[in-house]
Order: structure tokens, then C-alpha cells, then sequence
């Protein structure tokens, strides 16, 4: 038998092992993100500018909501390399990819009503309509059962009152989702922009996601409709879900990220020259590829195996904790080795790994951070509740 080729890009072999209708997902993704988000990339971040019709482009090319059959029903490992592809270009394009399917489109398709579902889901999965998800608070962040958010019945419908933080496009959002109390019970519900009291000022100033919009959410006596509730879910295993839907896509979008900095950090290595040969002809360069090339390669074949076990409903919330903590982790460490790599000029956009670096940080921290996930490990392993 002859002795197997080695690729060192992929060597488990990942590419073998997808499906022909992931493949072409890949490809439709990867070919977006690198036309159309690369170029623009630098001077987005450079001036913490948005641009809304982002969203519309991945709405006409299939990318929003489409795990849902409706809007082109891709596996779960087709979902996690459209994040994968994204997030190689920036990691707050993947955020918008991710709180408008995960967090605002799945929601309201396992969990709304029937005209729900058709009121707003077409116009969410076209990228017409822009989503957000309201749970974090200034003082329930870790701990979102201490959300201080609270809606109260009235005769036609509920008047909500609270603050929501750190939402992903609420200042430029047409909906929200947003989980609050109701007789102690969080319960979700459907605002939209216009409503009276609702305000979602922008929160300025952050080193981390500056190419998407982060806000609060305001509300003020919001009242809304009765048919604005979500009936299918009560309690937090309602956001809980939706997280855990992003999260395993957060795990395959961070080795994205971790990827495009390995891959500039070996160009990088091969090209710079110091003492009169590449800085890559040194054991230490190479000691660091080679741990870049691990982790990763791990990395993505963990998010392999953890599709095809979410496809089997097989895939335990607390899988996705370990996926999410580890890859997100180790893409934020080799994001940091591939900036030190680069020396002086890893500090400079143009080179784009710092920034990567910068946005792993909020990546490490959003929908559960490191530790928090650590403790959801722990829980599983001994019974006892650390938190």
C-alpha cells in the first residue's frame, strides 16, 4: 500500500469528509466573503462603520436562516462552514450572520406563532428586515436568570420595561427578540422598531466587532400586542436553545479566524527575511506553525463530528460548551502568536491579524465566556453547581 500524501492545510482530511451539497455551500460562502466582505474589511474596522446591506447581500445568496428547510434547509455542518468562511474574513460579519439566524430567525421558527413565522421570517431571511437578541443586561450578564427586565399583562397585550447591553445590531435593528420576566417567568417577546418608548442607543468606543453595531435596548412602557409573545417556549431553556444554536457555530466560525492568521503567519514566515534567511527556517517559527496546525486541525474535526451528531439530535448542550470554550480559546491564542509572529507589523491593520486578534477577545467572552463555559463542564462531571 503506498504511503499516504500529507496536506499539511488540512491533514485529517476534512474536506473529504463533507457532502457534495456542503461543498457547494462552502464555496457560495467562501466566494461572498472574499469579493465582497475582504475588500472592505479594513477601512470597516479602521472607522467602526457598518454597512446594513451587508445582511441583504447573505439573504440572496442563501445564507440567513438556512438551516430552516424554508430557506434552503443546509445541514448543521453546512451552517458551521458558512461561519467558517465569514469569520476568515472578520469575525463581526459572522456575528451578523449569527444573531440574525440563530438568535432572531430560530427563535421565532421553533418558537412562534404560524403568522409570526410568516410575518417575519421572509423578510429576516431576505436580509430586508434586521434582527437582534435581547438578553444580556448591565447587571445579568453570566447570570441571565437575574435579568431585571419585566413585562406585565395588560387588557391587549404587555407593557415591557428594562435594559438590554451588549446587543449585537440594536441600533440599527427593525426587530427584536427579547426575553423578560413575566410573574418571574421569562417569556419571550416580539418588539419592533417604531414601537413607543423603545430606544436602542449605540454603544461607542469598543477595540473589539468594530464592523457590526452594538447597542442597548431601551424600553420605556413598550407596549405591544398579545400576538407579540413567542407561545412555544417559557422559561430560559427558550434563549438557552437559541444560544446553544450560535454557539456551535461560533466554534466552527472562530477556527475561521484562527485559520486566516496560521495561514498569514506562515506567508509571513517564508517571505521576511532576518539574519540573511525567512524567519520561517527557524526551529521556534516552526514550533508555532506546527502548534497553530494542531489546534486547529483538532478543532475543526471536533466541529465535523459535533454537526453530524446535532443532524442525529444527538449533539448535549454541554458537547457545545466544550466545542465553543475550546476553539474559541485557541483561535484567541494563535490569533495572539500570529500578531507576535509578525513583530512590528503585526500592530498594523493592513495586515489584519491584529484585528482578528481584537475580535477574538469579545468572541472568547460572548454567549458564555471561557470560564463560564468551564463551569458547565464541571457541573456535568461532578453534579455540583459551581456557579
Amino acid at each position: 500500500m503506498p504511503q499516504a500524501a500529507f496536506d499539511w492545510a488540512d491533514p485529517l482530511l476534512l474536506e473529504a469528509s463533507l457532502r457534495e451539497e456542503e461543498k457547494l455551500v462552502r464555496d457560495t460562502a467562501r466566494g461572498f466573503a472574499q469579493s465582497r466582505l475582504m475588500p472592505r474589511v479594513r477601512d470597516m474596522h479602521r472607522n467602526e462603520s457598518f454597512d446594513p446591506g451587508i445582511l441583504a447581500e447573505m439573504g440572496a445568496l442563501g445564507l440567513l436562516g438556512s438551516t430552516q428547510e424554508e430557506f434552503g434547509g443546509v445541514s448543521p455542518v453546512g451552517y458551521g462552514l458558512i461561519a467558517r468562511e465569514v469569520e476568515r474574513v472578520d469575525s463581526a460579519f459572522r456575528s451578523c450572520l449569527s444573531v440574525q439566524s440563530s438568535l432572531v430567525m430560530h427563535p421565532i421558527h421553533a418558537f412562534g406563532s404560524e403568522a409570526q413565522k410568516k410575518n417575519y421570517l421572509p423578510r429576516l431571511g431576505a436580509g430586508e428586515w434586521i434582527g437582534c437578541f435581547g438578553l444580556t443586561e448591565p447587571e445579568a450578564g453570566s447570570d441571565p436568570g437575574a435579568m431585571q427586565s419585566k413585562a406585565v399583562k395588560t387588557a391587549d397585550g404587555f407593557v415591557l420595561n428594562g435594559t438590554k447591553s451588549w446587543i449585537t445590531h440594536a441600533p440599527v435593528a427593525d426587530v427584536f427578540v427579547v426575553w423578560a420576566k413575566l410573574e418571574d417567568r421569562v417569556r419571550g417577546f416580539i418588539l419592533e422598531r417604531g414601537d413607543k418608548g423603545l430606544t436602542t442607543p449605540k454603544i461607542d468606543g469598543k477595540f473589539s466587532l468594530r464592523a457590526s453595531v452594538t447597542g442597548q435596548i431601551a424600553m420605556n412602557d413598550v407596549a405591544i400586542p398579545a400576538d407579540r409573545t413567542l407561545p412555544g417556549v417559557e422559561g430560559l431553556k427558550g434563549p438557552f436553545a437559541c444560544l446553544n444554536h450560535a454557539r456551535f457555530g461560533i466554534s466552527w466560525g472562530a477556527m475561521g479566524a484562527a485559520e486566516f492568521c496560521w495561514h498569514a503567519a506562515r506567508n509571513y514566515g517564508l517571505e521576511r527575511k532576518q539574519f540573511g534567511r525567512p524567519l520561517a527556517a527557524n526551529q521556534l517559527y516552526q514550533k508555532k506553525l506546527a502548534d497553530m496546525q494542531t489546534e486547529i486541525t483538532l478543532g475543526l474535526t471536533a466541529c465535523l463530528q459535533a454537526g453530524r451528531l446535532m443532524e442525529q439530535g444527538k449533539l448535549a448542550a454541554e458537547a457545545i460548551s466544550l466545542l465553543k470554550r475550546n476553539n474559541a480559546g485557541k483561535a484567541l491564542d494563535i490569533a495572539r502568536a500570529a500578531r507576535d509572529m509578525h513583530g512590528g507589523n503585526g500592530v498594523a491593520d493592513d495586515y489584519h491579524v491584529v484585528r482578528h486578534m481584537l475580535n477574538l477577545e469579545a468572541v472568547n467572552t460572548y454567549e458564555g465566556t471561557h470560564d463560564i463555559h468551564a463551569l458547565v463542564l464541571g457541573r456535568a462531571q461532578t453534579g455540583i453547581s459551581a456557579f
